[in-house]
């Protein structure tokens, strides 16, 4: 009987200390910066202005404006990345939104690329909030010229954004339903909802979303499964469009015409519901 119970409180005694390490170390398994000096020099084909924010708790943001070159300019697109990397290798993206007469502003995350400061959840989105401000009072955008665009881990921001502001659109690419119910995927035996220090709600914040909302994600996306926008699409369905990229996976949607093809069409506004009402059709349930 002493063995057993000796056996149980050091099996208690190593899941706690499991738990306690998930809880300091999960910063290094969700964001992989990478980190630029402060004399790194951007090289870009279209116009761009580099941007450079200093926030009141000391924090540095920096980023890039990349501006269309068509005669007639939509507006902004406000783009989050994902989770790894910074805008030196994500700032090619840009073009799938300048060809079709957006500016484009990518800004870094905290320890990102040139950015610097604590990051935490609150933090990520103030300096979400406080970047779209600075976009209208220095640019001059107006609110139903800009659309809010989430990659990945972007995506959960970009919807808080989005829930907060009254932007034109959010197009979201392959967000996750929560950051915990994702983790939770990966990290059954841990509790997650207690220890995760990112939660990121997105499935709250989109309740909160005034503008029409577009879901992007690849069908055969195995980090975040395609399962997790139809149930983002199920929150405010009336005003969501859900579109699968079919064979598409988490890092390759660019890489298909019918990623660009859809797109073009919601930035031009004239996007139907026809790939929508296929989904009922071939049967993908959360």
């Amino acid at each position: 009987m002493t063995i057993n119970i000796e056996i149980i409180l050091w099996g208690v005694a190593a899941y706690l200390v499991l738990c306690l390490l998930a809880y300091y170390i999960q910063e290094r398994f969700i964001f992989k910066p990478e980190k630029l000096s402060a004399d790194f020099v951007y090289k870009y084909d279209s116009p761009f202005k580099e941007l450079k924010f200093d926030l009141q708790d000391g924090a540095h943001l920096n980023g890039l404006l990349i501006f269309t070159e068509e005669k007639t300019k939509r507006g902004l697109v406000v783009y989050f990345h994902g989770n790894t990397r910074s805008i030196k290798g994500w700032s090619k993206y840009a073009r799938d939104f300048t060809r079709h007469g957006y500016d484009v502003v990518m800004i870094d995350y905290r320890g990102y690329g040139k950015s610097l400061g604590k990051r935490t959840e609150d933090s990520l989105k103030t300096d979400a909030k406080f970047v779209y401000n600075r976009m209208r009072l220095d640019y001059n955008y107006q609110e139903n010229q800009i659309v809010i665009y989430g990659r990945s881990l972007g995506s959960g921001f970009a919807a808080k954004l989005a829930s907060t502001t009254k932007p034109k659109m959010l197009i979201l690419d392959a967000p996750y339903y929560s950051f915990s119910h994702l983790t939770s995927r990966y990290l059954p035996f841990l509790p997650v909802s207690m220890i995760l220090r990112f939660k990121i709600r997105t499935d709250i914040w989109l309740k909160y979303v005034p503008c029409p909302i577009y879901i992007i994600h690849g069908t055969k996306d195995l980090l975040i499964p395609l399962s997790s926008s139809v149930r983002l699409s199920k929150v405010v369905p009336l005003n969501t469009h859900l579109i699968p990229i079919y064979g598409g996976g988490h890092n390759n949607l660019p890489s298909f015409d019918e990623y660009h093809r859809v797109l073009g069409d919601i930035l031009a506004d004239r996007y139907t519901d026809v790939e929508n009402q296929m989904m009922g059709d071939i049967g993908f349930n959360a």
